[in-house]
């Protein structure tokens, strides 16, 4: 709440972005909103302009933004969310829903309003690849190969199954690569099927990029998975939900708060499930950027 000059309290302004092209973005949100209302008085600007204008637009009028898509709709809102500082709650509308899952919010969407109602925030970090930031993990070779191939369209009717059924025809396809990895004063050439660089913990659908990483541990968790035949990923499936990857001896890990990667060729990295940019990527993190709600008390 915020108070006028008599005293009196009134509900905190927030700022609402909907992605109603999000795959659950179409669903009825009703009673999430009306969740909302009764804490908050709802700023809605008119569809059509991108999220970060509006977040700047409204920096001064407003007290915190609500997103509402998924990984993706949050990652264009990220620049912007970093440079106003105000803070954000999440409605998860979209596919694999990776930061909501890393911070704990509920699956209900009614309990995520209340949530963000509540007020408790979380200071988390963001990753950087080459200017672009991210919030969950970003990647080189299979899994960017994945996220180029996964059609929105995809997403929407096939939603987590679509990245079972598009990873598997991919697979077989994935030839190692070779890379340059550079990081705290040492210099690693690898041959690999992937590289990633998460930030928080969870992507692509609940994988887990290391069971101890956390968005605000101030440090970048990476691995390397570097088989020779396709068909070892498989073997490695479980590892990679659990995030336990690193105890095989085919995944190099090591966790980092900066690294330079180079291929021969240009390779797309993937950030937050979107193509970005290109290798040679220059990762870095900022530490507590950005204020998110999570469940807990007032803060």
């Amino acid at each position: 709440m915020i108070k006028e000059p008599g005293g009196e309290k009134l509900p905190r302004r927030a700022l609402l972005l909907l992605n109603k092209r999000a795959r659950s973005g179409g669903a009825s949100i009703e009673g999430a909103l009306g969740v909302l209302r009764r804490g908050l008085t709802l700023i809605e600007p008119s569809e059509g302009r991108p999220f970060e204008d509006l977040i700047r637009e409204h920096r001064k009028s407003v007290d915190l933004v609500i997103l509402g898509g998924g990984d993706g709709t949050l990652n264009t809102a990220a620049r912007a969310l970093m440079e106003t500082r105000l803070p954000f709650g999440i409605l998860p509308l979209g596919t694999a829903n990776d930061l909501a899952r890393t911070l704990g919010l509920p699956q209900n969407i009614e309990a995520v309003a209340e949530v963000i109602v509540r007020g408790n925030k979380r200071a988390i970090d963001l990753g950087e690849v080459n200017g672009r930031l991210y919030f969950n993990v970003a990647s080189i070779g299979f899994s960017a190969s994945l996220a180029k191939n996964l059609t929105a369209e995809a997403k929407k009717r096939w939603g987590k199954l679509g990245y079972g059924i598009a990873a598997f025809n991919l697979l077989r396809q994935s030839q190692p690569f070779t890379v340059q990895i550079e990081h705290d004063g040492r210099m690693e050439t690898v041959r690999t099927v992937q590289i990633s660089v998460g930030n928080g913990r969870y992507y692509g659908g609940g994988m887990a990029v290391e069971q101890s990483a956390a968005p605000d541990d101030g440090a970048l968790d990476v691995y390397s998975l570097e088989i020779d035949h396709w068909w070892e990923l498989l073997a490695l499936a479980p590892a990679l939900r659990r995030g336990t990857q690193g105890n095989s001896r085919k995944v190099r890990t090591f966790r980092t708060a900066e690294l330079k990667v180079q291929t021969r060729r240009p390779h797309d990295v993937n950030t937050d499930g979107d193509i970005s940019t290109t290798t040679p990527a220059h990762f870095r993190i900022h530490r507590r950027a950005v204020d998110v709600f999570v469940p807990g008390a007032p803060s």
